[in-house]
Formats: structure tokens, C-alpha cells, sequence
């Protein structure tokens, strides 16, 4: 059991070792040196900051703390501790790393921080931590209004923002929520990756065939549900017994798989969704965080 456990702990401290540095690079090289501002714990860090001039590493942990305690009754005491441990880390990174700026250029600091700002966030969380405390305070909110959590991140971001613009002017403001765009669309591709599933569901006439060429020629598995086809509006009693197929593929092979079932029923009822999270079966394994 041991022998299992310790290389999915060496994977987690190297995420989360490797988050830490590009969050604290990002800071140090491109937002702090030129004003800009993030969205979540990290963006009321930086406009504490810039308000009161408080050094940035003492700010980001204080800022932390309430919303990791907050994680230990929402999520777990384990990610708790180990959110707090890689707080603590990015704290003395940004003290201790000399880090120096890149650039001044207002559009490159909105891309590249909010890029390895987002690579950062996206690798701690691939360790089994968050480097900012947002989302659990939406998921304890979330509980007691009728908000979803995706909608109480946007109502904490843009108060965030018109606060940057207020003290510091609409154009920088403008430029941090593309630097806060840019990092979350980051920490998606971190986190998902290229090999993000997708769900297809096929309803044809033709499901025996499609059926032996998804799983022979495309190599995928498959589930099949009895169902009914017809029901149209000229024929409303007309029905006909039909396997729905469903299976799951990486977005990168949905093009092959609509080529696969219209070249065999172009009439074929095919429709898609995405998968956030995808293990077992005959999908390829991938490590769990």
C-alpha cells in the first residue's frame, strides 16, 4: 500500500511545488511591478496591496486564511493543511525568490501574467490544493443561497474590478480582467488538458453497424440503451424499437466519430457533451488528483 501511496505523493508535492513557482513568477514579473489586478483571494491580495502597500507575500497568506479554514468544513482538513502548506510556500516564494519584472508592455502583462498565473492555480489544484481560497467560499455560500457557485465567483470578481477601477483607473481595470480571463481559461487547459472527454449520444437506424465500427475500428467502448424512434408529427403512433448508443471520446476524435456514423446513416441523431472528469473502462488511464 505504502509502495502505491508514495509516487502519488511525489506527484502532488512536484504540481504543487511547480504551481507555486509560476504563481509567484507572475506576480513578481508582471502583475505587482505594474499594478494590475487578478480576480479571487489573489486580486483582493493585490488591491490590499496597492492600497496600503503591505508587502504582497504577508497579504496573500493573511488573505488566505479565513477561506482555508472555510476548506477544512467544506472540503476535507487534509486539503485544508495541505492548501495551507502551499499558501505558506507561495508566501516565502514571493519573499525569497528574486524574481525580477519582464515587462512594462500593458498588453503582455494582462496575457503572460494571467497565463502563468492560471498555470500556476492549475497545477496546485492538479496537487490536491488551492493556491486561492475563492471557490470554497462560493461552495460554503452556495449552500445557503440560490446562487450557483460560477455565479457567486462573477459577483465577487466584478466587485473586485470596479474597486480596481475606482482606485486605479478603467484601463487598468480592463486590462485585469483580460489578465483574469486569460488565467482561467489557464487553469481549465491545465486541469483538463487537451484529452478533455466529450459524451456522444447516437440515435440511428443503423445502430448494429455503427455499433461494431465504434468499437472495432475506433477502439471505444460503448453503452446501449433500448429506446423508441419515430413519434413524428404526421405519424405520431408510429414507433420503432432502437439502441441508443452512448460512448466517450477525447474532443479530439469527435470529428472521426461523426465521419464514422454519417458515412454509415447521414440521417443519424448524434449530440454531444463535455465531461469534466473521466476514469476506468477502456478510456486511458490517467493519474487522479
Amino acid at each position: 500500500m505504502k509502495n502505491k501511496l508514495i509516487p502519488q505523493w511525489l506527484t502532488d508535492v512536484f504540481y504543487t511545488v511547480a504551481g507555486i513557482l509560476f504563481c509567484s513568477f507572475a506576480l513578481k514579473s508582471f502583475l505587482v511591478p505594474n499594478s494590475f489586478f487578478d480576480g479571487g483571494v489573489t486580486g483582493i491580495s493585490l488591491l490590499i496591496h496597492e492600497t496600503y502597500h503591505y508587502n504582497i507575500a504577508y497579504v496573500i497568506v493573511l488573505a488566505n486564511l479565513p477561506f482555508i479554514v472555510m476548506g477544512a468544513y467544506q472540503v476535507s482538513r487534509r486539503f485544508a493543511l495541505k492548501t495551507l502548506a502551499a499558501v505558506i510556500a507561495l508566501g516565502l516564494a514571493l519573499l525569497l525568490i528574486p524574481f525580477e519584472p519582464v515587462t512594462s508592455d500593458k498588453l503582455l502583462v494582462s496575457i503572460f501574467g494571467g497565463v502563468f498565473m492560471g498555470i500556476g492555480v492549475g497545477l496546485a489544484m492538479r496537487g490536491g490544493c488551492a493556491l486561492d481560497g475563492i471557490e470554497v467560499l462560493a461552495l460554503y455560500t452556495g449552500k445557503r443561497i440560490s446562487f450557483t457557485i460560477s455565479e457567486i465567483i462573477l459577483g465577487i470578481n466584478i466587485i473586485i474590478f470596479l474597486i480596481a477601477g475606482i482606485k486605479m483607473g478603467l484601463p487598468t481595470a480592463l486590462y485585469s480582467i483580460l489578465t483574469y480571463y486569460t488565467a482561467s481559461r489557464t487553469i481549465n487547459f491545465v486541469i483538463e488538458g487537451l484529452e478533455e472527454y466529450t459524451g456522444v449520444t447516437i440515435i440511428s437506424g443503423q445502430s448494429e453497424v455503427i455499433k461494431r465500427e465504434l468499437v472495432m475500428n475506433l477502439g471505444r467502448g460503448i453503452t446501449v440503451y433500448k429506446g423508441e424512434r419515430g413519434f413524428l408529427k404526421e405519424s405520431f403512433d408510429v414507433s420503432h424499437p432502437v439502441d441508443i448508443i452512448y460512448t466517450v471520446v477525447t474532443r479530439l476524435e469527435v470529428r472521426r466519430l461523426r465521419n464514422i456514423v454519417h458515412d454509415i446513416d447521414p440521417r443519424a441523431f448524434i449530440f454531444t457533451g463535455i465531461i469534466k472528469e473521466a476514469a476506468g473502462g477502456v478510456l486511458k488511464r490517467r493519474a487522479r488528483h
